[in-house]
């Protein structure tokens, strides 16, 4: 808890949240139920045994909770399931400080050898809406007794082995970048019964889109053009064709492909996905727009993450265990709850409008937190909306 309140107050490192919040016990207990904070040396040395998963009860808990107070339907956008979109990045990096679980990676012109971790974060998205539900994000790892790095695919498969077990009621659609489209993850992803839309580039395909090109050489393969309903300046020419095989090698794995070119102008933009979803004129803008949303995971979540307070590139400690990765999901939960704030919640929104931004929220929300008794975050939020009354 002590950690989750680091990160609930955005400190940004674990020395600033001890050496500010130490003398300051009354809110910290009544709010997330601490008596003491540790220092950051205990602090460190009691997360480092923690294993990563059992984290997983407090995502899941809310998700519950936004999936039976029907707050999941403002994610809504395509009726085949939610959008998930899935992205690797990498959260610690050092040529000098690693440890065994660690990836390497070895520079081909100066043979140095470059220590880091990543994490696969997902997040449920929908276009025209900001707010994102993170989930509880897969590690990316070299585990015990393997020399051969983890990779975000493998990841994948754990992250999304694991959510089907535990929410098997939530329909999910996969939207990921161009690494994922091959035979084996595209059937992983059928026999787990999740859809998907993933980016797809001509240079990795050479045979999906030969069959693809030469669908569109005999006319089978279908075309739409449509205005742009805000810009007249721009618009939108869709082309697909349905049930290719995804490569030579797995004529058995079929995807429709869509190929989409937004045109302003003299400037046209490309795009192209494939996806087990049948592809008609009356779904290819839907399908255009929810695969152009996996951005969000990038926009809304990791540039969220790193510049608006959560100090997601801040090394907290790296550990000899399970630290690093404890630190990383303990964020993300902290990011679930306002995200789940900014969705919900009347009182938190009007305060983020009043005050204008989050870094102001933040900053309030410190200043009043280490000044006045607060009774819980309601308390708080009603005091930054109305003002303080001093009698």
């Amino acid at each position: 808890m002590s950690a989750y309140a680091m990160f609930a107050l955005k400190s940004p490192s674990l020395l600033a949240f001890e050496e500010k919040w130490k003398e300051e016990t009354g809110n910290l207990q009544s709010i997330f139920k601490l008596r003491k904070i540790p220092s950051d040396t205990q602090m460190r040395t009691r997360l480092d045994l923690v294993p990563p998963d059992d984290l997983r009860s407090s995502h899941n808990t809310i998700l519950n909770e936004l999936q039976r107070g029907k707050a999941l339907e403002k994610m809504e956008y395509l009726e085949e399931g939610y959008l998930m979109a899935l992205d690797g990045t990498t959260y610690f990096s050092s040529r000098k400080l690693h440890a065994p679980f660690c990836l390497c990676k070895i520079s081909s012109e100066t043979g140095k050898t470059t220590y880091n971790l990543q994490t696969l974060a997902a997040a449920l998205v929908c276009p025209g809406l900001k707010e994102v539900i993170p989930l509880i994000p897969e590690i990316i790892f070299r585990e015990d007794g393997k020399d051969k790095n983890d990779c975000e695919i493998n990841a994948g498969k754990r992250f999304i082995a694991k959510l089907r077990k535990e929410h098997p009621h939530l329909k999910i659609i996969v939207t990921q970048d161009a690494i994922s489209p091959n035979g084996p993850y595209i059937r992983f992803l059928k026999d787990i019964g999740y859809r998907f839309i993933l980016t797809v580039k001509e240079a990795d395909h050479a045979h999906l889109f030969a069959g693809f090109d030469s669908a569109i050489k005999s006319k089978d393969a279908k075309e739409l053009i449509l205005d742009d309903p805000k810009d007249p300046k721009i618009f939108h020419f869709f082309q697909w064709v349905n049930d290719l095989p995804i490569n030579a090698s797995h004529p058995d794995v079929r995807v429709n492909i869509l190929e989409y070119y937004e045109v302003k102008g003299e400037v046209s933009k490309r795009f192209c996905w494939v996806t087990d979803i049948p592809l008609t004129g009356e779904n290819a803008y839907r399908i255009m727009r929810a695969g152009r949303a996996r951005w969000k995971i990038e926009n809304e979540t990791f540039n969220t993450l790193k510049n608006q307070g959560y100090n997601f590139e801040h090394n907290y400690g790296l550990g000899k265990k399970y630290l690093s990765m404890v630190f990383v999901k303990l964020m993300m939960l902290a990011f679930l709850i306002d995200q789940t704030q900014q969705l919900c919640c009347a009182l938190f929104q009007s305060v983020w409008k009043k005050l204008g931004s989050k870094r102001s929220l933040w900053e309030d929300t410190r200043s009043l937190f280490r000044c006045f008794k607060l009774d819980s975050m309601e308390m708080l939020y009603r005091t930054l909306l109305q003002g303080l009354v001093l009698g």
